[in-house]
């Protein structure tokens, strides 16, 4: 994988960027924004988009744009701005096609399970970034790094994402933080772990006021990410938009984060 800047900081790592990868344009935009930032404020940053979106509530929902077109993309970014990216992947075949393009590959949190997937992973070489299911302990997560291990490669992180609660709801336990913390680094979905899926229309709700309240919970816990997707226009986002941050608020919310950070390790 590049290496993440400012590898010796004590800051959070970002992963960011849209949910989707909706067009070459919008990425580059985004990812050029998000660079400047954190650099600015020394913030190690992966970029983050997915090649397609496989996990859909209705049959109409946007899958995406093609997925070499994506995964092409995805490579520029990452010359252009010579950062690390990462994209989800669904199926075996996913990993080593997207290992090609990406430097991190990304378990979907309803697939982490999948011990076909996660070796498929592995085998690659490359960083691993497993999201918890929303129906697993923290500890359960041991057992999927341990599958990563197993297969020879010593490279995973583990993200929490929130765990079900009800039928519409998901909470973050921040005890999970510093159980996971002993098997992998560790991230926090702050935008993932506010959304409100299973609505009667077919399209997944969010909370993103509270993006910040649990961006915040995590980094005094120390959480070794950050993981929050955003656009110009979540409104038009073609994924998540309902629990994505508005881009233009990142700078402050970073800014205010790194704050924190600095505040805990001087404790």
């Amino acid at each position: 994988m590049k290496n993440l800047k400012y590898t010796d900081s004590n800051n959070f790592f970002l992963l960011s960027g849209p949910c989707a990868i909706e067009g070459e344009d919008m990425a580059l935009r985004i990812a050029e924004k998000i660079v400047s930032i954190t650099d600015k404020l020394k913030i190690p940053y992966v970029f983050k988009g997915s090649f397609k979106k496989a996990n859909r509530s209705r049959i109409d929902s946007f899958t995406g744009i093609g997925d070499e077109k994506a995964l092409q993309i995805l490579r520029k970014v990452g010359q252009t701005f010579n950062v690390p990216t990462i994209t989800d992947i669904h199926t075996e075949a996913d990993a080593a096609m997207a290992a090609e393009y990406v430097d991190v590959l990304q378990i979907p949190a309803f697939l982490v399970r999948q011990t076909d997937l996660v070796v498929a992973a592995a085998e690659t070489g490359k960083y691993v970034n497993l999201k918890k299911g929303q129906f697993m302990s923290p500890e359960s997560m041991k057992h999927a790094v341990q599958k990563v291990y197993d297969s020879g490669n010593k490279k995973a992180w583990i993200t929490d994402r929130g765990t079900m609660f009800g039928y519409q709801d998901l909470v973050v336990d921040m005890r999970g933080i510093a159980t996971m913390k002993q098997y992998a680094p560790t991230v926090l979905d702050v935008t993932h772990s506010l959304q409100q899926p299973n609505q009667s229309s077919g399209v997944t709700g969010g909370r993103p006021d509270m993006i910040e309240t649990i961006a915040r919970a995590g980094v005094v816990n120390k959480v070794d990410g950050l993981f929050i997707e955003t656009h110009f226009n979540p409104a038009e986002a073609k994924s998540d938009g309902a629990n994505m941050l508005d881009l233009s608020l990142l700078e402050g919310l970073l800014t205010r984060l790194v704050e924190i950070r600095q505040c805990v390790n001087g404790l």
